[in-house]
């Protein structure tokens, strides 16, 4: 039987990720990254109640020289963009360098310790057009690179990769993922700002899928 860590950050990619590819990959931890991102309190407090929910181990991983090097908005004292969204500029404001490439070779390293034969992350169709870590190359490149760096040789997978936002709500409502315990905001606080892109593309998938219980329970309106 096939067994799997997952990158979960606790949004709605990573959270949908896991819930509809826990028992087809065997699903069995989850790593969440801790580097200095504004969210990150709300991040691992939401990944810690996904995780309990699916009965999986939890790991945060802690990258404060990532925080060092980072000076984009998510970090930084920059403030996060909520304008010209989906643009080359509003992804270059929210870019931490080299991310997913490094939490996939974290994830790989605890492959090839624990034999996990899969790596979950939770890539798709809409941030791959302005996020070239988030589209099906990236992702068979990096299992290419596995099949070097590791004795294991795990095979990297985006269960969504062809699924764009509102496909991933939908699919979410389809198979009774708790989506009440998502937390896809760039900002802190109690309530998802409904301000900053991440928001703005999960709020809009939810009005249309017609979920309008999930946006009282998100955003407090």
């Amino acid at each position: 039987m096939s067994k799997s860590v997952i990158l979960l950050s606790g949004g709605l990619d990573s959270l949908v990720a896991l819930g509809a590819g826990i028992n087809e990959y065997g699903i069995e931890l989850a790593l969440t990254f801790d580097y200095g991102q504004k969210s990150v309190n709300e991040e691992v407090s939401a990944s810690k109640k996904i995780c309990e929910y699916y009965k999986i181990k939890h790991k945060i991983i802690n990258l404060d020289w990532l925080r060092d090097i980072t000076n984009t908005a998510l970090v930084s004292d920059k403030e996060i963009p909520t304008e010209n969204l989906g643009t080359e500029k509003s992804a270059e404001d929210v870019w931490v360098p080299n991310r997913n490439g490094l939490f996939l070779n974290i994830a790989a390293a605890y492959a090839d310790s624990y034999g996990y034969d899969y790596i979950i992350f939770g890539a798709n169709k809409d941030e791959g057009k302005t996020f070239p870590d988030n589209t099906e190359k990236f992702r068979t490149e990096m299992t290419k690179v596995f099949e070097y760096s590791t004795l294991q040789k795990p095979k990297v997978i985006a269960p969504l990769i062809n699924y764009g936002k509102d496909d991933i709500v939908r699919l979410a409502i389809y198979e009774s993922i708790p989506l009440e315990l998502v937390r896809s905001c760039y900002n802190s606080g109690r309530y998802h700002c409904g301000k900053c892109e991440s928001c703005k593309h999960l709020k809009q998938a939810l009005v249309n899928n017609k979920a309008y219980n999930y946006i009282n329970l998100l955003f407090g309106e």
